[in-house]
């Protein structure tokens, strides 16, 4: 798939911003304005306004950036209001940017203010979800759809629920290794290209670039689509960066660590994720070896380093036998 890759990573130089339609598919938002094309309006930020004194009136500070989102309280104190204060209230709002206006709860915006949106070119949406409930699940996508992205050469599985990036060089197995794994029950998230997004400083989300979802390449095989033919419980669309999995050629002047008891470590957009270099050579059976890096791991989280008790236990022994 390297000449699609090579295709798509020069159409997606440009990144930070989603657009509108992209937002109405994924949030189920009915398009109130539908003459107004939502592939041409876009968001550049993961924060949400609820615009409560804009509609009393006072804009000073005021973040047009961000989406505007209607709910019970705002539509409550606009009730209050005749129509001409709404129209004038709705009409200083739409005189600034803003990407849109999206009424929750099912609320009904008049028809004169979808009318004057409009003619804005600014979208009204709008959603049955109650308010709370749908700005954190807006703001918790947009975090990852907006956040800093690289994409690397790798596959990223999950295994046991630990996201395992594996990396290497070209030819030299990464997605063999998949394979395997899925065979033995778990799941792909994305073959030879991986999007890593920084959702925080302490989390990594990897996916896969639309046009190769679900897709391993098999030299000598082809193109494989996994989700065909080991159906939806072996894919799966994101997943947390927890463990990178680098392998390389045996080298056998090279002295690899055999013990584990300091963490190795690699950089991705200021995060650091533990590393684990790989020799490989015939006869070893890698996927065996990445589930088993994958338990390790997740037994370090949990407490438990093997490494460390048995250094322990040497510690112990030598000890004694001192006495």
């Amino acid at each position: 798939m390297s000449f699609i890759m090579d295709n798509y990573r020069r159409e997606t130089m440009e990144t930070g911003k989603v657009s509108m339609q992209k937002i109405a598919e994924k949030m189920n938002l009915v398009n109130l304005t539908p003459d107004v094309d939502l592939s041409k309006k876009y968001v550049t930020l993961p924060d949400i306004n609820r615009p409560a004194l804009q509609l009393a009136g006072f804009f000073q500070w005021f973040d047009s950036d961000r989406i505007q989102v209607i709910g019970q309280v705002e539509y409550s104190y606009l009730c209050t209001k005749s129509a001409e204060e709404r129209l004038a209230i709705y009409g200083e709002l739409v005189k600034h940017d803003i990407p849109c206006i999206i009424f929750c709860r099912n609320l009904e915006p008049d028809e004169v203010v979808v009318k004057m949106a409009g003619e804005s070119n600014i979208p009204i949406l709008r959603t049955p979800v109650q308010t709370s409930a749908f700005m954190s699940e807006m703001i918790r996508w947009l975090n990852v759809q907006l956040a800093p992205v690289i994409t690397i050469h790798g596959v990223l599985v999950d295994v046991y629920g630990i996201g395992v990036l594996i990396m290497g060089e070209s030819g030299i197995g990464k997605s063999e290794s998949a394979l395997e794994l899925i065979k033995r029950g778990h799941r792909l998230v994305s073959d030879d290209v991986v999007e890593i997004h920084k959702v925080s400083d302490e989390t990594l989300v990897g996916t896969a670039p639309d046009i190769t979802r679900h897709f391993i390449e098999l030299r000598g095989i082809g193109i494989v689509d996994v989700k065909t033919l080991f159906g939806v419980q072996s894919v799966r669309e994101t997943q947390n960066i927890d463990l990178v999995i680098d392998l390389e050629d045996w080298d056998r002047e090279k002295k690899y660590d055999r013990l584990g008891l300091e963490e190795e470590y690699i950089e991705f957009l200021g995060n650091k994720v533990v590393r684990h270099q790989l020799p490989i050579r015939p006869g070893r059976n890698l996927a065996i070896i990445v589930e088993t890096a994958a338990i390790n791991h997740r037994q370090k989280q949990m407490g438990y380093n093997a490494a460390q008790e048995l250094y322990k236990r040497v510690q112990e022994n030598i000890t004694k036998n001192n006495r």
